[in-house]
């Protein structure tokens, strides 16, 4: 959104779309959430409440969303307004701190467990360990599945094995991928990178499923011949709904999954903005309001 890179930043740009705070005011409609809560609020802030999708509890799928950054000031601010079904009480066993980032990087990787049936005996794969990939790590080890990550660096090896990874594999190593060709039931990818699909593809057993949560640059080129004579699967998905939220945040709560965080003053938006630029985040940066 900073650069306009989806080409629907409008100008000047109020970021902020993983928000906790206090409610101060409520209308007389408004259910679940009543002044005093504590409360989060993610990439969307409003959906129309009476097409199929809605009706039927997928929200996050409705045409006429309002997105909380597109279009409208975001959370950096004293003051973010929404509907009602959009903020999601936070549970009392949840640090205020550091939740903030499951409202947009969280929900975005438990919602396709979910949503396309991922079991505790399915052997997954997460490619990418950052903001999203950390997050994915955590919630599949504490489902029980046999998880393999997938980076470009080294480094972040023995750090995915203590987030819950079985076995980590470099991205760059074609004959450690080529070993493992035909062993996932489900890998979703959280990079926005260009990868070699055809080679991932590969990894997944029959009827597995490569879905994308990040958004690579380029279109994903793919040979329907693979798909069809193992009947896999591509796709991908955008966050959830806000009852899959709750239950996400359930699950956070009892299972103690955290986003790993770095934490700046609001003030200090700027310079927390240049550390991200520069890839030293890790993984997900939390913006303190210390302006009133």
């Amino acid at each position: 959104m900073l650069d306009n890179e989806w080409g629907t930043t409008r100008f000047p740009l109020v970021p902020g779309h993983e928000v906790i705070g206090r409610v101060v005011e409520a209308g007389d409609e408004v259910k679940r959430a009543k002044v005093g809560d504590n409360v989060g609020l993610g990439w969307f802030s409003r959906s129309c409440m009476s097409c199929s999708q809605c009706l039927s509890g997928n929200h996050n799928l409705c045409a006429a969303n309002e997105q909380t950054i597109v279009g409208r000031h975001g959370g950096f601010a004293n003051r973010v307004r929404c509907h009602w079904v959009w903020a999601t009480p936070l549970p009392s066993n949840l640090d205020q701190m550091k939740s903030g980032p499951l409202f947009c990087g969280g929900i975005t990787v438990f919602n396709p467990i979910l949503q396309f049936g991922v079991l505790p005996v399915h052997r997954v794969g997460v490619i990418g360990i950052g903001g999203l990939g950390h997050l994915a790590l955590q919630f599949l080890c504490k489902w029980g599945c046999d998880v393999t990550a997938f980076t470009t660096s080294d480094a972040k090896a023995a750090e995915a094995v203590s987030l819950g990874a079985r076995r980590v594999l470099n991205t760059r190593d074609s004959g450690a991928l080529e070993k493992a060709a035909g062993s996932l039931d489900f890998i979703i990818s959280t990079v926005a990178s260009d990868l070699g699909w055809p080679s991932y593809l590969n990894l997944l057993a029959p009827k597995g499923r490569l879905h994308f949560v990040g958004v690579p640059p380029s279109p994903i080129a793919l040979h329907a011949f693979p798909l069809i004579a193992a009947q896999r699967s591509i796709g991908g998905s955008p966050l959830g709904s806000p009852a899959t939220t709750g239950q996400m945040l359930d699950f956070c709560g009892r299972h103690g999954v955290a986003p790993i965080t770095e934490s700046f003053k609001l003030s200090e938006a700027n310079q927390a903005i240049e550390h991200l630029r520069a890839g030293k985040a890790r993984y997900r940066i939390v913006l303190e309001n210390d302006l009133g």
